[in-house]
């Protein structure tokens, strides 16, 4: 029996849907449109990057090809990730996508769209992608992601196979960063709590030191901020922002190398769609770097509650845990809980595009409220 790994085997608990896909692809059944569903952390995102393998890659979905390589890095340019530019899809972004479908592949034999946060289509941008979405050309695949099927609209649901994600179990997605990065317990869980318990975002997370260095600035400003005057709050969330956007850095220096690479067997329009995607990339790494920022705020802080009700053991910030401590003795619950909202109100605000400088300052100075009064 052959053990060759392949993308496949990276969706750990996955075996349904892995199983299903896998089937479709191998018997030449891929369907047009599937739409998949489950909660954050699942793996919906590596397995429309795995169909994309598939369906590019000569060996199999062999993960170590060019093929496979470029899909993974989101460098191929027949593998096309759309998320939202504002708070829905709006009705021009559609058209783009509709106009761009019609194009033929720059070099697989098909493209493949992945299409984040489905929930987020209205009424019009629904309507105006429905007959694209129902009878796209013959060499498309279109993968929707969602977390909830009841919050996508019918007139979307409904024209997509539905392939559903189980939630992967803590203590499995704990053990499998940590065999994949060689990293110990307590790095692993704070990789984790830092990603919002994304598997393959934890994994890059522990082998960029850009977003580590960034985690600690983070904790660090809120060690400090009981004690800042509201400039301080203000420069603080400068330095935050700062910290999160420096791996982008690291990104970029990658994408440049591969353009180098491919340039001279690329056409100018398959070179200059690269180039805009990489730049599309960069802005969502940015946006990813400010969630990751408000996900570790919101560890410590959870962190904080666990250990004031006498949980320490679930405290997922160990190297903070002097703070963590201090703070315990004297927060109440009500009090935590009003820090968390403070998270999740800036979250809310980025989602409806608030400048992250403004959703930052805001976050910090609604905790620094709690920390300064924590009963």
């Amino acid at each position: 029996m052959s053990t060759r790994r392949c993308v496949w085997d990276d969706l750990v608990g996955q075996e349904r849907a892995v199983g299903r896909l896998r089937a479709a692809v191998e018997s030449g059944s891929t369907a047009h449109a599937y739409l998949f569903v489950g909660p954050t952390g699942a793996g919906k995102k590596s397995a429309a990057r795995a169909l994309a393998c598939a369906l590019f890659c000569p060996d199999g979905a062999c993960g170590v090809c060019q093929e496979c390589k470029r899909v993974r890095n989101n460098a191929h340019p027949d593998l096309h990730v759309l998320r939202p530019e504002g708070v829905t899809y709006v009705v021009s972004q559609v058209r783009d996508i509709v106009r761009d479908v019609h194009l033929k592949p720059a070099e697989a034999s098909r493209k493949v769209y992945v299409i984040e946060d489905a929930d987020r289509f209205n009424e019009a941008s629904a309507s105006a992608f429905l007959k694209t979405l129902e009878e796209p050309p013959v060499d498309v695949v279109m993968v929707l992601l969602a977390r909830e099927y009841d919050d996508v609209l019918p007139t979307i649901a409904s024209r997509c196979q539905i392939v559903r994600f189980a939630p992967v179990p803590a203590s499995v997605a704990l053990g499998l960063v940590m065999e994949r990065t060689g990293a110990g317990r307590d790095e692993a869980v704070a990789a984790l709590a830092a990603t919002g318990g994304v598997i393959p975002r934890a994994i890059e997370f522990l082998r960029s030191p850009g977003r580590q260095n960034a985690r600690q600035t983070i904790l660090g400003v809120l060690k400090r901020l009981p004690v800042m005057d509201g400039h301080d709050v203000l420069m603080a969330a400068r330095e935050l922002l700062g910290a999160v956007r420096a791996p982008v850095e690291e990104m970029k220096s990658s994408q440049v190398e591969e353009v180098d690479r491919v340039r001279e067997f690329l056409s100018r329009g398959v070179l200059t769609d690269l180039e805009k995607r990489q730049k599309r990339e960069l802005t969502a790494r940015e946006r990813e770097g400010v969630t990751e920022l408000m996900s570790v705020t919101e560890s410590w802080l959870r962190d904080c509650l666990v250990m004031a009700r006498g949980a320490g053991e679930l405290v997922a910030n160990t190297d903070a845990a002097d703070a963590t401590a201090e703070l315990a003795r004297v927060l109440s619950t009500a009090a935590a809980l009003r820090a968390l909202d403070a998270v999740g109100r800036a979250r809310e605000h980025m989602a409806y595009n608030v400048s992250p400088q403004l959703a930052v300052e805001a976050m910090l100075f609604d905790i620094q409220e709690v920390l300064r009064c924590p009963r």
